[in-house]
């Protein structure tokens, strides 16, 4: 008898269905999502990022198509953490599937406090720390590029919840391991990688950058060697489980990053692209699995690394 093929994998304390997450800022609350799909589908939701008070975000335009990719600059709206826990949190709990809320603060008080206020709420799995991103003119990815800032931050957050804690790093940074390694040290219980690169567009007819924020972050397959090289080094040196993303389109594309060392993905622009790219990613990964006689996803977790290289995978556990 043939044993059945298992897609479930464990992100530190949180347990997955499968490995195949939506990337925050992409899915919003799922609302318009829902009325596509089974949300319950995926492995877990990562919902857009929440700020301790309503933002508007940027001035428009705030999108910008580039060759293989896409620039954005929605400046963080939201609408604040208690709207979202009186107005989207209920109907969150009930879409079956993991919850993890991405938050973001402009000083190192409005972190804790944020890991406080949610630490009071049942029905989530993590809170994603979102000390990357590149379109803000305080707060986010100031804090990302320094080791010291990256660990403060994560430091406070883990002070304040008793949830497992994700920090979403920047690519914007010299040595990606060593803000991972700072983090870790400082209570990261896994890391996702990565954030959007900073970049801009100009038209030429208008002389001016497109943008109303001048500068944007990149994601889409532009970015996905990027991605997929810190994934490489930060498994080599880091022992938590990682949750990789950045211009995945396909089941193809997950099994790269999984192969270099992420736990789990995360689907982002190639929403975009087709609504439904989550689905056939998992079945993809079904048919790998099948096709190759694998029982489980896990066995693949840093596959193309010499064994000698790898990190024991209990200690990702």
């Amino acid at each position: 008898m043939t044993a059945a093929l298992s897609l479930e994998t464990k992100v530190g304390r949180v347990t997955l269905k499968n490995p195949v997450l939506v990337a925050s800022g992409t899915f919003g609350f799922a609302r318009e999502y829902e009325k596509l799909f089974p949300v319950s589908a995926l492995g877990g939701v990562m919902v857009t990022g929440v700020t301790l008070e309503p933002r508007a975000g940027n001035p428009p335009p705030r999108l910008v198509e580039t060759p293989a990719g896409l620039l954005n600059s929605i400046g963080l709206q939201n609408p604040g953490v208690h709207w979202f826990i009186k107005e989207e949190l209920p109907r969150l709990r009930d879409l079956g599937t993991e919850i993890i809320v991405n938050i973001s603060g402009f000083s190192l008080e409005e972190y804790g406090r944020l890991a406080e206020i949610l630490d009071r709420e049942p029905g989530l799995a993590a809170l994603e720390v979102n000390i990357s991103c590149p379109n803000v003119k305080k707060g986010g990815m100031t804090f990302g590029v320094h080791p010291e800032s990256a660990a403060a931050v994560t430091r406070l957050v883990r002070q304040g919840t008793s949830l497992p804690v994700w920090v979403k790093l920047s690519p914007n940074v010299t040595d990606i391991v060593e803000i991972a390694q700072a983090v870790v040290d400082a209570g990261a219980d896994a890391l996702s990688l990565i954030n959007t690169l900073s970049g801009i567009a100009i038209d030429p007819d208008k002389r001016r950058p497109v943008l109303g924020n001048v500068f944007g972050g990149l994601s889409g397959p532009a970015v996905k060697p990027v991605a997929l090289r810190m994934i490489w080094q930060v498994y080599q040196e880091v022992p938590v489980p990682l949750v990789g993303m950045g211009g995945i389109t396909n089941y193809r594309d997950a099994l790269e990053f999984i192969m270099a060392g992420a736990t789990a993905v995360a689907v982002g622009t190639g929403l975009f692209l087709d609504p439904l790219s989550p689905l056939k990613i998992i079945e993809g990964l079904q048919g790998f699995l099948a096709k190759h006689q694998e029982e489980t996803i896990t066995n693949l977790i840093g596959a193309a690394h010499n064994r000698e290289e790898s990190i024991d995978e209990e200690k990702r556990e």
